[in-house]
């Protein structure tokens, strides 16, 4: 009771007209920069940040939660409309959005988007105000051999589970894992696969990749077919979502909502690998399994509420612990400081009026969200009535401001073009992007949990599996292998009805065989 009457006061400070005014200005931004290729929140915060040194700090926290919540939901926007992810926890929704609005449910995609991120921000948001101190206490004893073997599970869903050939599921894992490896050591300070580019010493960056193989690789192979096929005008659509789509959507905002909580709680977490368990749980639930791959509401919801309800979680170590979870949050941390204010167990009463203010403004920058993009939904899916040759020239130049704005470098226009290459011929042989996006991101993380384990342990491979949690996820990983292959010779017909056929991997909008198939045809 006293955390509702905290939040109460909280919400009387957040609900005065100046401060709904700062509000509305976060989301507005937030949902524009995340619709921009590459733009996304955290380089948002980072641009604005001189801005509001002249605010007082409860201001600049409101309208820096707006500009968060606001980014998180733009990113989706073009993942859905343009197939081109915002940011890197965009992606997963570009698997099946885009689909959807090539079908001509760009609304209807947009809608769930939207509906799902208000109802995971809204519960996550309530879950920090009650239970932070205790998330945050389960949060610090998970340890590095726990995450590292959540993310090789991850790994083995999307190579040997999901794809109905293994080989080229492993040849795009292997692909990104190869990508993932650029840059210097983090022990030796080596470099590796930087060919003497000093340009090449930092890692190279998620959104690069992003947008090259989905954004830059989807527009050359529609240029590639222009020939082949007619140009048409995508269909929008109904505006709404009819009854169907909500009793298929209600379930993956739920679950998305209970696996990005605890993802974004947890310190070294982040939004991409719950809003990929997401797709991964929805796509095994789903009673019309057939249409993962042609355009699954579910496949949008679920991911969509696991990205916001992890960025509500990613508050409880912020707040409660001083341990910034994403890029924005490194940021809004050293805003924090930069106003004296230093974030850890004492920041609640020492500056309590802050940090319910904030909580509050995230439940209200939430509802904005909500009212603002609700309506524009179909307003937004209208972009695909643009004739392909205009659409996707719009398409690559903020691929290409993006790619250039991650890191302000001219090489990264390079890079985003051997990208798209690469994407183009991972079309054409037919090879599934997921893994190749799970490898860039998930590779380096995996490298550094992997190097403390062991670090932890003097090198002594026991160190991998000595926590509870580690040991039943390796339980679960041999289940995950073992089991499919027990009854692929005890029922030799029932392996390839489990699984999703690979052309439901990649994210371009039509199979790589198909041309090859009509020609014939014809």
């Amino acid at each position: 009771m006293e955390s509702l009457s905290l939040l109460g006061d909280g919400l009387a400070t957040a609900l005065t007209p100046e401060n709904l005014l700062w509000a509305a200005i976060g989301v507005l931004l937030g949902t524009f920069v995340g619709v921009l290729p590459g733009i996304g929140p955290a380089m948002a915060v980072a641009l604005l940040l001189p801005v509001t040194f002249g605010l007082e700090p409860t201001q600049a926290f409101i309208m820096f939660a707006g500009i968060y919540y606001g980014g998180m939901y733009g990113g989706s926007t073009t993942s859905i409309l343009l197939n081109t992810p915002g940011e890197s926890a965009s992606v997963m929704t570009a698997l099946e959005g885009n689909r959807m609005a090539k079908k001509g449910r760009a609304a209807q995609a947009l809608a769930t988007a939207a509906i799902g991120s208000f109802i995971a921000g809204t519960i996550g948001t309530l879950l920090v105000v009650f239970f932070a101190p205790a998330l945050a206490e389960v949060a610090v004893e998970i340890g590095a051999p726990s995450y590292l073997a959540i993310m090789l599970m991850a790994m083995v869903l999307v190579t040997s589970v999901l794809g109905s050939s293994r080989l080229r599921g492993f040849i795009a894992l292997f692909l990104g894992l190869t990508i993932g490896l650029v840059g210097l050591d983090l022990n030796t300070g080596q470099p590796r696969l930087s060919f003497d580019q000093p340009l090449l010493a930092d890692r190279i960056d998620i959104v690069v990749v992003a947008v090259g193989i989905f954004a830059v690789g989807e527009a050359l192979w529609v240029a590639a077919h222009l020939r082949r096929k007619p140009l048409s005008v995508i269909p929008v659509g109904r505006p709404w979502m009819g009854r169907d789509d909500w009793r298929r959507s209600v379930g993956p905002w739920l679950r998305g909502t209970a696996l990005g909580f605890p993802f974004g709680a947890v310190p070294a977490g982040g939004a991409e690998t719950p809003t990929f368990l997401s797709y991964v749980l929805e796509r095994r639930l789903a009673r019309k399994g057939h249409e993962f791959g042609h355009g699954a509401i579910e496949g949008v919801a679920g991911p969509e509420a696991a990205n916001n309800a992890s960025a509500a979680g990613t508050f409880v170590p912020l707040l409660a612990l001083g341990l910034p979870v994403t890029a924005t949050a490194t940021i809004m941390l050293a805003a924090l400081q930069g106003y004296g204010i230093q974030p850890g167990p004492q920041l609640m009463t020492e500056h309590a009026d802050l940090v319910w203010t904030l909580l509050a403004s995230l439940l209200i920058g939430n509802t904005l969200l909500l009212v603002l993009n609700l309506p524009l939904a179909p307003l937004w899916a209208k972009l695909l009535r643009i004739p392909r040759p205009y659409l996707y020239a719009g398409i690559l130049f903020f691929a290409s401001l993006g790619a250039y704005t991650a890191n302000q470098q001219p090489f990264d226009l390079f890079l985003l073009l051997v990208f798209g290459l690469l994407g183009l011929a991972m079309r054409r042989f037919g090879l599934p992007v997921l893994p190749l996006i799970l490898g860039v991101i998930l590779g380096p993380l995996m490298e550094t949990k992997m190097r403390e384990a062991l670090a932890i342990s003097d090198g002594d491979l026991n160190g991998l599996v000595d926590e509870p949690l580690a040991v039943i996820v390796y339980g679960v990983i041999v289940l995950l292998v073992v089991v499919p292959l027990v009854l692929s010779r005890v029922r030799p017909g029932a392996a390839p009805t489990a699984r999703v056929a690979e052309d439901t991997i990649p994210t371009d909008p039509t199979d790589p065989r198909e041309p090859r198939e009509k020609e014939t045809a014809r």
